[in-house]
């Protein structure tokens, strides 16, 4: 069953700081690496993954959170996850919350999840900063501006239509 992996705080710092110095290919798996992705995605997107996710886990930057049989349950809810990461399975990933009153509410840390992983895979590895921004939103508006800043770098790297796509999966409604 493939391992999902996360990062750990200290995973965490060393993408803010880069106080440890990793190599471009430890730093961009590191990056990578969401608490979503299996270490079989992992491995098409990063080379020499299992050396790789072996080096990050050694130096305590990643943590395996979960695994994954290849047909998830239809019913079950995410897994919570030690830390502020939660790994949903792919059939349960949570939409807009209903309030008393009937209105939805957006679930904040949903969203930058799901913007961080769809930045991380449109723009790889010079997605960085912008992850780092979308991660640190702690309310709608900060994330609404760092989303608002990651459509103007998509449309300039990856064309209008990429960026039209991200508006309407995370700008729309919130």
């Amino acid at each position: 069953m493939p391992t999902i992996y996360a990062k750990t705080p200290a995973g965490l710092n060393e993408i803010e700081t880069r106080a440890r110095k990793l190599s471009p290919r430890l730093r961009s798996a590191l990056i990578l690496i969401d608490g979503k992705r299996s270490e079989s995605e992992l491995g098409k997107l990063v080379q020499q993954a299992e050396e790789t996710l072996q080096a990050l886990l050694e130096q305590g930057l990643i943590e395996a959170v979960a695994t994954t049989s290849s047909k998830p349950p239809r019913d079950a809810g995410p897994a919570s996850v030690p830390g502020p990461v939660s790994v949903p399975g792919p059939a349960s990933v949570p939409g807009p919350a209903s309030v008393p009153g009937g209105t939805a509410v957006l679930d904040v840390a949903t969203t930058r999840r799901e913007a961080v992983r769809a930045i991380n895979e449109l723009l790889g590895p010079e997605a960085e900063m912008l992850a780092l921004k979308i991660e640190r939103a702690n309310d709608e508006l900060a994330l609404r501006a760092a989303l608002e800043r990651a459509v103007a770098y998509i449309a300039n790297a990856r064309g209008g239509g990429a960026a039209a796509q991200f508006t309407a999966k995370f700008l729309i409604g919130l």
